[in-house]
């Protein structure tokens, strides 16, 4: 039986793609948990495909490995800002933190954010400079930027004293002082368990244990994850829950999991400063608490970020409505939202004053575009709106988020991304030049970042690096254009015909190719001049009875414009929907 003494709860907090997920697979791996011949997957905690796919942590994960006696409970928690809302809650289940920080690019916008979180809950950090093998490493640097970001941030002088650990998780690892000897990772496991504290809380006092994540069993329904700060958790025994709403209702725990490496064990029982996974109770949501009946002593709730982008989910009506998904109606769809909001605190879900369909509220484009995604390979077809951002009234001023912009990019470039910015109604703040790279920082309306990605990959030929996060509301900016150029639309259901698409495509970019189906409104293309054009892409060639030398040449086409879901979003206008289905993305009109 382990006790008290011998737990470390550490989160590990970072900017995308610092390398956080492969860090803790190397810790699994070097930690003797799997067997030699073992088959481990790559990025081992991040099990969502889309996860995979884009390389990004999404929703917060646990693991936990054992090192010399000690058990270290290890949490992943996402880097991107539209999923901060989950590394607030994180945070509470841990008593110190691993900051990653990449060797050659130092603190970015998202450390910041996470790392203010984590001071806000005084937890000890121990900084981790990662990707030391890069050519381009510089970690005297980062170390300093790393301080000056700490005192920036306001932290307290105990928490100055931060220890310093260099490491290359691709390669396996890590060493406490400059150079670097190639061993193994247990210099990070070592000062984990030196300069973390053990979980506090009293193991004789009445059972508290704060919900901070949930997950989903197939046979169990809802798990709720959560530390627990104080008494023992048994399995069967009678707890008190206290809701959201200050009510509170008796329930049965059923099942208790520790987790080991990524997987879930079952167990009898769970004692104090222990991060486990309980089943027992089916409406259960974050921030809730289970007490002693006996003796209730209920933990503060949670505060959630709010939301600061909506967009409406509606059902599918356009012409080839319900050919492609399983779940067409309102209902489905209400009910796919609902089971989103149990998981996703940040999600906000409010039906629609007008016809059918619901407005949608969350952090940011990539969190929303992230959800449509999911629900589309999951059998859903459903129309989206373009997002509009939340406003605010205080005191009769009409206010609207801003957000903190940084952007990386070559010097060449640097021209075309201000002029851009400063019809987005941006502001610069600071401008650094160095080796040939320029880094901006601005203020910028939401709105005027809503579908920026994409014309900012366009103009710095896909090599900046932007980042931004949420810095406050303030007074309303002013019209913000969308896009210049008009669009073409079909003029009846009908198939494509390449020789059409020929004769259209100097008219714009197309964004369908020969052989596809289309209907009445359908955008098919962008014009190149401004307002909408109509156009038949069936018009075929004309036959006569008499053969024109040259007349029967082939039809060379350019290829189409394949838009991704996110550049779709980006790119539709107020008087327009994406329609999403299992099988296709398209745009039309209202």
């Amino acid at each position: 039986m382990i006790n008290q003494e011998e737990i470390r709860n550490v989160a590990i907090i970072a900017h995308v793609d610092h390398g956080k997920t492969t860090l803790v697979d190397q810790l699994f791996r070097q930690s003797g948990m799997f067997r030699d011949n073992q088959q481990v997957a790559e990025r081992l905690m991040d099990s969502m495909d889309l996860e995979k796919e884009r390389g990004i942590t999404i929703s917060a994960k646990n693991g936990t490995f054992l090192h010399k006696g000690y058990r270290i409970n290890i949490i992943d928690t996402p880097g991107h800002a539209d999923f901060g809302g989950q590394v607030e809650r994180v945070l509470r289940m841990a008593d110190g933190c691993l900051l990653l920080v990449d060797a050659q690019e130092g603190p970015m916008p998202q450390t910041y954010f996470v790392l203010k979180k984590a001071l806000a809950a005084n937890l000890p950090v121990i900084v981790v400079v990662n990707k030391i093998d890069k050519p381009a490493a510089r970690p005297d640097w980062v170390v300093d930027q790393v301080f000056d970001l700490f005192v920036k941030l306001g932290a307290p002088d105990e928490l100055l004293d931060f220890a310093v650990v260099y490491a290359s998780a691709k390669d396996g690892y890590a060493s406490a002082a400059l150079p670097v000897t190639k061993q193994d990772m247990s210099a990070i496991a070592d000062i984990m368990v030196e300069q973390i504290p053990p979980p506090g809380g009293n193991p004789a006092g009445p059972l508290q244990m704060q919900v901070s994540s949930l997950d989903a069993s197939p046979y169990l329904g809802r798990l709720a994850i959560g530390k627990v700060t104080g008494g023992t958790l048994n399995i069967n025994r009678g707890v008190l829950v206290c809701k959201r709403d200050g009510s509170s209702k008796p329930a049965r725990i059923t099942k208790i999991y520790r987790f080991e490496g990524n997987a879930k064990v079952a167990t009898e029982q769970a004692i104090c400063g222990e991060i486990v996974a309980v089943a027992g109770m089916d409406d259960i949501t974050v921030g809730e608490t289970f007490t002693d009946p006996d003796n209730p002593q209920p933990l503060p709730l949670i505060d959630i970020d709010p939301p600061t982008i909506a967009m409406n989910f509606l059902p599918n009506d356009s012409p080839f409505a319900g050919q492609e998904g399983k779940f067409v109606t309102s209902r489905h769809i209400e009910e796919r939202l609902r089971r989103e909001t149990i998981s996703d605190v940040a999600l906000q879900v409010t039906p629609l004053q007008a016809g059918a369909g619901f407005s949608v509220a969350g952090r940011g484009e990539l969190h929303l575009s992230v959800l449509i995604e999911t629900m589309r390979r999951e059998g859903y077809e459903l129309q989206v709106t373009r997002p509009q951002v939340i406003m605010r009234e205080e005191n009769g001023v009409k206010l609207e988020p801003y957000e903190e912009l940084t952007i990386d990019v070559d010097e060449q470039y640097s021209g075309t991304v201000i002029e851009k910015l400063g019809g987005l109604k941006g502001k610069m703040l600071e401008m650094h030049q160095e080796n040939g790279m320029t880094r901006l920082l601005y203020k910028i309306p939401t709105r005027g970042l809503l579908g920026y990605r994409s014309q900012f990959m366009t103009d710095t030929k896909g090599m900046g690096v932007m980042n931004y996060v949420f810095a406050e509301y303030g007074p309303y900016a002013g019209e913000i254009k969308n896009r210049s150029n008009g669009t073409l639309l079909a003029m009846e259901n009908c198939t494509t015909v390449a020789y059409a698409l020929y004769n259209l495509q100097e008219r714009g970019r197309l964004f369908v190719g020969p052989g596809e189906r289309v209907y009445k409104n359908q955008i098919i293309g962008e014009n190149s001049r401004e307002g909408e054009m109509v156009v038949n892409p069936a018009k075929g060639k004309k036959l006569t009875n008499m053969r024109a030398s040259g007349s029967d040449e082939n039809v060379v086409l350019t290829p189409p414009v394949k838009m991704s879901l996110e550049d779709c979003i980006a790119y539709i206008n107020d008087n327009e929907l994406v329609e999403v289905t299992p099988e296709s993305i398209r745009l039309r009109k209202i």
